[in-house]
C-alpha cells in the first residue's frame, strides 16, 4: 500500500481537489473525502454529496456533507462525480496452498476491490496463522481449513476423506482444534463418479460442528440434497441447486429458516462478452488466454439458466444472499454481481449481499458498511453501480484499512 510523507500527501491532495481521484492519503492522519455519492452498504438510499472522514484506519464520520464537520487540518480530497461504496467481500474462494501464492492471491483481490475472502475447503492448516496478519495491499484472509467429503480417488486430497459418522465427527473436532472460520462439506457424487455424504453422515457433521460453535456450509448439486441439508440444520449453501428448477417446497423451507444463507455462485453464462475492462489489470498472456476462451457455449447457457432462475425465485422469497465466486479468479466478483442482477436482483440488493451480508456471514464486525467506527475499506468508482452494476468495474481507487492500494501495475 502507498505510504507517503506529508509533503507528498499535500501535493496529491491538491491534485485530487483539482479533479483527480487517485490514492490521496497516508496511513496516519485525518482525511476527508468530499462531494461523492456514498453507498453505505445497508440498503439505504445513497447519500448524494457525501463526506467520509477517515482517521488512520477507521471511519470517524460518514454522511451528507452539510452534516459532517471536517476537523481542522484534515487533508481534503474531492470526489465530486465519483461513487464510494464498501469494499467487496467474497465468501467462497479457493486460494493457493503456499504462503507466497496465498499472499499473491490476496493482493490480486485487493487490486480488484475485494477487502476480505473466505477460502473454503482446500487450505493446509499451516496457513491458518495468516488469518490474523495485515498484509500490505492485500485482502483479509479467512479459511475453512480442510473440508469434508467422501473419498474421491483421483481428486484433491486436501479435504478430509471420510466414510462414517464417527470419522465425520473426528474431522470436525480436528477443525475445531485449528479454530477454522467455518466447516465446509461436499454433498455431490460428481455425476455418479463417487459416493456422496449420506444424510446420516452430514447430519452428524452438522451436529458436531454446532456443538463446537462452528457453522457448516455445503457444496451441493441436487434439489433433494438441498432439502435434506436444510432438515439437518445446515447454516449456508456454497452453491445453489444445479440439477433442476427448484420447487415450492424448497422455497418454503428457506422461508422457515430466515438465517439460512445462500451463496449463489452462478456458473459462467456461456455467452461471449466484452472483457476489455480486464485488460489493464491482467498480464498480457493471462488476458489473451481469457479472450481465447471467450465464446458462446449453448450447453453452458442452459446450465446457467437453471441456477439463474433458481436464484430469482429465492431472492423474490427474501432469502439472505452473500457473494461468492468459487475458484481463484480475483476479478470474478464483478462478473458474479452482474449475473446476480441478470437473475432478477436489483443492483442495491447485490451490493448489500456483497458487502453487509457477506461481512455478517463471516462475523467480521468492522467491515461491510461505510459507517463511523468501521474500517476504512472502500472503493471509489467512476460511475454509479446503482445505475448499472457493471460500474463496479470502473475503479478509480481502492482503500483498505485507510490506505490506498497501489494499483499502478497488475499484481503478477
Amino acid at each position: 500500500m502507498l505510504r507517503m510523507n506529508a509533503a507528498v500527501v499535500t501535493a496529491i491532495g491538491l491534485s485530487v481537489l483539482a479533479g483527480a481521484a487517485g490514492p490521496a492519503h497516508a496511513q496516519t492522519g485525518v482525511t476527508a473525502f468530499e462531494g461523492g455519492r456514498l453507498i453505505v452498504g445497508d440498503g439505504s438510499a445513497p447519500i448524494e454529496d457525501a463526506t467520509l472522514v477517515v482517521d488512520g484506519a477507521k471511519i470517524v464520520q460518514a454522511g451528507g456533507s452539510a452534516d459532517v464537520r471536517v476537523p481542522a487540518g484534515a487533508t481534503r480530497v474531492s470526489l465530486a462525480g465519483k461513487t464510494v461504496m464498501p469494499a467487496l467481500i467474497d465468501t467462497h474462494v479457493h486460494l493457493s496452498p503456499t504462503r507466497d501464492g496465498l499472499t499473491r492471491d490476496l493482493r490480486r483481490r485487493a487490486y480488484f476491490g475485494v477487502g476480505a475472502a473466505l477460502s473454503i475447503g482446500h487450505d493446509p492448516y499451516a496457513l491458518l496463522d495468516m488469518r490474523g496478519h495485515t498484509i500490505p495491499d492485500a485482502a483479509r484472509f479467512l479459511s475453512a481449513g480442510r473440508g469434508i467429503t467422501m473419498p474421491e480417488p483421483g481428486s484433491l486430497t486436501a479435504p478430509h476423506w471420510i466414510e462414517s459418522e464417527a470419522e465425520g465427527r473426528k474431522a470436525v473436532q480436528e477443525l475445531a482444534a485449528h479454530k477454522v472460520d467455518i466447516v465446509k462439506i461436499w454433498v455431490d457424487d460428481r455425476g455418479g463418479k463417487y459416493k456422496k455424504l449420506t444424510p446420516e453422515i452430514y447430519g452428524a457433521i452438522i451436529d458436531e460442528a454446532h456443538k463446537h460453535g462452528l457453522r457448516v456450509t455445503a457444496h451441493i448439486f441436487n434439489l433433494e440434497d438441498a432439502k435434506g441439508l436444510i432438515r439437518a440444520g445446515l447454516d449456508a449453501f456454497a452453491h445453489g441447486v444445479r440439477d433442476k428448477d427448484i420447487d415450492d417446497e424448497l422455497v418454503a423451507m428457506f422461508k422457515q429458516r430466515p438465517n439460512l444463507i445462500l451463496t449463489p455462485n452462478l456458473p459462467d453464462r456461456g455467452v461471449k462478452s466484452d472483457l476489455s475492462w480486464l485488460q489493464s489489470g491482467l498480464p498480457a498472456a493471462e488476458f489473451e488466454k481469457l479472450q481465447a476462451a471467450n465464446t458462446d457455449r449453448p450447453q453452458a447457457q442452459l446450465f446457467h439458466g437453471i441456477q439463474s432462475r433458481n436464484l430469482g425465485k429465492l431472492n423474490a422469497a427474501g432469502v439472505r444472499m452473500t457473494l461468492g465466486t468459487d475458484g481463484n479468479r480475483p476479478w470474478d466478483p464483478h462478473i458474479e454481481m452482474a449475473d446476480m442482477v441478470n437473475a432478477g436482483m436489483t443492483p442495491m440488493q447485490v451490493i448489500v449481499a456483497a458487502t453487509r451480508n457477506s461481512a455478517e456471514f463471516l462475523r467480521i464486525s468492522d467491515i461491510g458498511m461505510l459507517q463511523a467506527g468501521k474500517s476504512a475499506d472502500f472503493l471509489v468508482l467512476d460511475a454509479n453501480p446503482l445505475d448499472d452494476i457493471t460500474n463496479t468495474r470502473r475503479i478509480a481507487a481502492v482503500y483498505l484499512r485507510g490506505v490506498a492500494v497501489d494499483r499502478a501495475q497488475p499484481v503478477r
